[in-house]
Order: structure tokens, then C-alpha cells, then sequence
């Protein structure tokens, strides 16, 4: 049945797309081995994240954006990640609403995935929905993250090509951008440009670059466009730049290089899953419910809790190491 429903996702059937989508996103225990299969199909799409702070039009700007990449005869897929909340466990999922007029083009593929309070803006299975993608064949995918600020750069770890969307009037959240998403970009975009304040807003992005010495060693320097997502504007140069991104990623190598670090951090993290999955087998809930009350009531200290969570692993703490060494 899984070969089944892999076969039928390479050869282009969305119904099949859309089922595996749901079991990576369920945490199937099927869609693993599915996910492994589908990881030597991909490394063919070119993953374009795009993050900035709320009320950038990011949604706006990405359904633009896709509309130009269509025009250039590309297949294209939005993986949209929309905050749960944290009061009911349920997301708007807003972007499926917002981009309705994509939905009958058989070569545009959108799916909202709720963050489920994971951190850094993206949902525990983005990454795995984008392997999907990727192996079903899309040119382009798309990463539309919550808008969370500079927790944001979780990103880095699953885009190849990452745009950073600000608007003019931000004041002081340029200023923050320096300390976070900066930088991580590869491209700016000064997104509502038709309002006051824009050709401001570009002149302050330039000037935090050019404090920025690592930048200057870099051979690609992040161009900063000014687009105007509700007509379009600005757009077919936006799409001109993540070509010549991905170009560059190509011709320089650093398109392994990303690869590489996206692979290790995808590595890391099932190990953490696996290690949280073992924590919980072994000492079960309520032992570990019980060294926590006993750090909080100042009975135990967390360096001495951890040792012996760690002796129940049959781990020992780095420190440890280091002193037995």
C-alpha cells in the first residue's frame, strides 16, 4: 500500500500528495519509512523561505510570487505554518483562505500546517511536508513561517533561499532585526513600498549590512527590493533574485554546504526526539514530575538532577566525561 501511494505521488496524483502530507503531519508511524524512500527522490526543488514580523503581507507577497513563478512555467508548492493557539490547540490556518484564487491551478500545490507551539516559526513537520514535496517533483517550494520575530531563524535549517520581509514605518524593529533575522537573509524585501517611509526603510537595511563585516567577505551581498505585494509590483525582480540565488548556491558550492547543515540539524533533532522518548520509558512521568518539584523547591540543584536522569539513561553528562577523563 505505502509503494502504492509513493508511486502514485511521483507520477503526479495530488489526492496522493495531499494523503502522505497528512500521515507525515500525524506523525503516522507508516510515513517514516515512506520519508526515506522519498528523501533519495528529492534534492531537485529549490526551498524558499520567507519570514519577517507580523503584518508584512508575507501571504500576499507569496501568492504574488507565485503567480510570476507560474508565469515562468514553474510548478509550485506553499507549505504555509500558521500559529496555534495557545489556549485551544487549534490555528485560523488563514493562508488556505487567503490564497483561494491559487487553488485551481493544478501546477500550485498549498498546504497550512499549524505551528503546534513549536519554536522558530516553522511546525515539527515542515521539514518532512517539504521532503514530500520535493520528491513529488514541484520547481519551487515555498516556506511562509508564523511571523514570530527573530525566533525565526529555525528556518536556516530548512531553506536553501531565504527572503526577509520588513515594511516601511517599522522604527525601532529594524533596528531589532540586527540582533536576529538579520542575518540570515538572502534577500530583503521592502514589502508595501507605496507607502511613506520605504526608500527610508531600504536605506536603514543597507546601512545595517554594511556594519556587518562577515557580510563583506561573503560573494553573495543580499540585494533589497521594494515590492508592493497588493499590485505586484516589485515582484518580477523578487523572483529575478531567487534565481540568481540559487544560481549562485549552485556555482559556489554552498548549495552542498547547506545541505549539509540542514542534514545534520534534521539528524540532531530525531536524536533529541529519541532521547525524550527514552526519558519518558524510563523514569515514566511522574519520577520526572518529581525531581523537577524537588530543583523548583530548591531540594536538589538541576546539574545534580540531570546526572542522575543521565546514570537512568546510561549516559553520562558531558562534564562528567571530563572529569572521569
Amino acid at each position: 500500500m505505502l509503494d502504492d501511494l509513493i508511486a502514485r505521488l511521483t507520477a503526479g496524483d495530488r489526492r496522493a500528495l495531499a494523503r502522505m502530507v497528512t500521515l507525515v503531519e500525524n506523525n503516522d508511524p507508516a510515513s517514516r519509512a515512506a520519508l526515506a524512500q522519498l528523501h533519495a527522490l528529492g534534492g531537485k526543488a529549490h526551498i524558499v523561505g520567507v519570514t519577517g514580523s507580523p503584518g508584512a503581507g508575507k501571504s500576499t507577497l507569496v501568492m504574488q510570487l507565485v503567480r510570476e513563478l507560474r508565469r515562468r512555467d514553474q510548478r509550485v508548492a506553499i507549505v504555509a505554518v500558521d500559529p496555534t493557539s495557545p489556549f485551544t490547540g487549534g490555528a485560523i490556518l488563514g493562508d488556505r483562505i487567503r490564497m483561494q484564487d491559487l487553488v485551481g491551478d493544478p501546477n500550485v500545490y498549498i498546504r497550512s500546517m499549524a505551528s503546534r507551539g513549536s519554536v522558530g516559526g516553522l511546525s515539527s513537520a515542515t521539514r518532512d511536508a517539504v521532503r514530500v514535496l520535493d520528491a513529488a517533483g514541484f520547481d519551487t517550494i515555498i516556506i511562509e513561517t508564523v511571523g514570530a520575530g527573530q525566533a525565526e531563524v529555525e528556518i536556516v535549517r530548512a531553506a536553501q533561499t531565504i527572503v526577509v520581509v520588513t515594511v516601511p514605518g517599522m522604527g525601532d524593529d529594524i533596528q531589532a532585526l540586527k540582533a536576529g533575522i538579520l542575518e540570515i537573509a538572502d534577500c530583503f524585501c521592502v514589502n508595501k513600498a507605496d507607502r511613506p517611509g520605504a526608500d527610508q526603510a531600504a536605506a536603514e537595511l543597507r546601512m545595517l549590512l554594511s556594519l556587518d563585516t562577515q557580510r563583506d567577505k561573503d560573494a553573495w551581498k543580499p540585494p533589497i527590493l521594494k515590492t508592493t505585494a497588493a499590485t505586484g509590483a516589485g515582484v518580477p525582480e523578487l523572483a529575478d533574485a531567487l534565481g540568481r540565488h540559487l544560481a549562485y548556491l549552485r556555482e559556489s558550492g554552498q548549495i552542498v554546504v547547506r545541505g549539509e547543515r540542514q542534514a545534520r540539524s534534521e539528524i540532531l533533532a530525531l536524536l533529541y526526539q529519541a532521547l525524550l522518548a527514552k526519558l519518558g520509558a524510563t523514569l515514566g512521568p511522574a519520577h520526572f514530575d518529581q525531581i523537577v518539584a524537588a530543583v523548583a523547591a530548591r531540594q536538589s540543584d538541576p546539574y545534580s538532577a540531570a546526572s542522575v536522569i543521565a546514570r537512568a539513561l546510561g549516559i553520562a553528562l558531558p562534564s562528567e566525561d571530563d572529569a572521569t577523563g
